[in-house]
């Protein structure tokens, strides 16, 4: 096309002006591909990081409500009363793990028995938090096997899991025997089979393992379990999957989520800050591309002059204009693209002494897309100003001048 051939001459005519504004459009990109990419992996940090130790969604019986009892000698607000003695419970637990096993989005199950209970050795007492579970599935939530520092996760019937920072403030070892009095007032002599250091102070300090069926005497479940922990392979998926988990099995499904608003809030108020610097690096592109146009339209205007004086119409003077604005747009955005890959990727190599990555940076998730349409498009629109104002120049003005 001639139009093309025009524009290209235009551009090529002043090459250091050219390189100049397309390696401007390029550093823009390149900075809205790099917050992109932090944005994202900081966000997929903060999400391992909260549920890399704990479940994507908590399946839990549902809230028992007091039931209107009516009836002729009866007063309306009578009301049945709701036990609070007998522990609420999943009875059909085994039908709800067949369920979950059966959807490809859940990678780990854990059915519990979960209640609370005191550590006693001697005069030390101490408050826990006990967990049931099946021995075999004991790392399906939380990594504890691989971070056991003393004896093993071998429970057994009498066996108990605790953390480092009990073991600390009771003096205990593995191999030694304590007495665990539970909230339901049942006393057991348990051996701590082993000690684990995971990290996170609310496991190492509060948390404290048993068998599924070393469990059941102690808080008086012979059949049900209290919870069942599911892990996804995708954790954002956890609100809708938690949705159809509650209305398949009528449990009451807690996602991650609600448990940690702050952190989503935290997690939104990132991302809008990371828009905000993205609109600014395009608007900085946008004014770049026009004024540089608007520069090149005046600089020409004895030449579109003397086109408009041969017949030329004003709209293919528009559309050189304007093809000038979409190349460098896209010359622009393509180098950027690629820039802001390569740097991504350079700094995702930079590691610390343990093998993670100095910023929680993400290549793959830098929008590289929508930094190729909006950065042309935002071109093309910052030449509409010029184009329009070159397509209207008046043929005998500009050749006077």
């Amino acid at each position: 096309m001639f139009v093309l051939l025009v524009a290209r001459r235009y551009l090529f005519s002043s090459p250091s002006q050219t390189l100049l504004l397309i390696t401007g459009v390029a550093l823009g990109v390149t900075v809205f591909v790099f917050i992109t990419a932090l944005i994202a992996g900081l966000a997929t940090l903060l999400t391992e990081q909260v549920t890399g130790d704990s479940a994507h969604i908590s399946l839990e019986p549902p809230t028992r409500v007091a039931r209107v009892l009516a009836g002729p000698d009866l007063p309306v607000e009578s009301v049945a009363l709701v036990s609070t003695f007998q522990r609420e419970q999943i009875r059909n637990w085994p039908m709800v793990v067949e369920l979950l096993r059966s959807d490809p989005a859940v990678t780990a199950i854990s059915a519990r028995i979960s209640g609370s209970a005191f550590l006693v050795k001697a005069e030390a007492v101490r408050p826990v938090s006990i967990i049931g579970l099946e021995p075999q599935g004991i790392d399906a939530i939380s990594e504890i096997s691989p971070n056991i520092i003393e004896g093993d996760g071998d429970l057994g019937a009498d066996g108990l899991l605790i953390g480092v920072r009990t073991a600390e403030q009771l003096g205990l070892g593995a191999g030694q025997s304590v007495l665990l009095r539970t909230e339901r007032g049942v006393d057991r002599q348990l051996t701590v089979k082993g000690v684990f250091r995971t990290g996170v102070q609310s496991l190492d300090e509060r948390i404290a393992f048993v068998s599924l069926q070393t469990a059941r005497p102690l808080f008086v479940l012979p059949e049900g379990v209290t919870n069942i922990e599911v892990k996804l392979n995708d954790p954002e998926a956890a609100r809708a999957k938690a949705r159809f988990l509650g209305e398949a099995t009528g449990l009451r499904a807690t996602p991650w989520q609600e448990k940690n608003l702050g952190l989503e809030d935290a997690l939104q108020a990132q991302g809008r800050t990371g828009t905000m610097i993205q609109v600014f690096s395009l608007i900085s592109i946008i004014i770049g591309v026009a004024s540089a146009l608007v520069l090149s339209a005046y600089r020409r205007r004895s030449e579109v002059g003397i086109m408009r004086a041969f017949g030329v119409p004003s709209r293919f003077i528009l559309l050189v204009f304007v093809l000038q604005g979409l190349l460098i747009g896209l010359i622009g955005a393509l180098i950027g693209c690629a820039t802001g890959y390569g740097l991504c990727i350079w700094i995702e190599g930079i590691t610390r002494p343990d093998g993670t990555s100095i910023l929680p940076i993400a290549p793959e998730q830098g929008g590289y897309v929508w930094a190729l349409v909006l950065t042309t498009l935002g071109a093309v629109v910052a030449s509409i100003l010029p184009a329009r104002s070159a397509s209207r120049v008046d043929p005998l003005e500009a050749i006077q001048q």
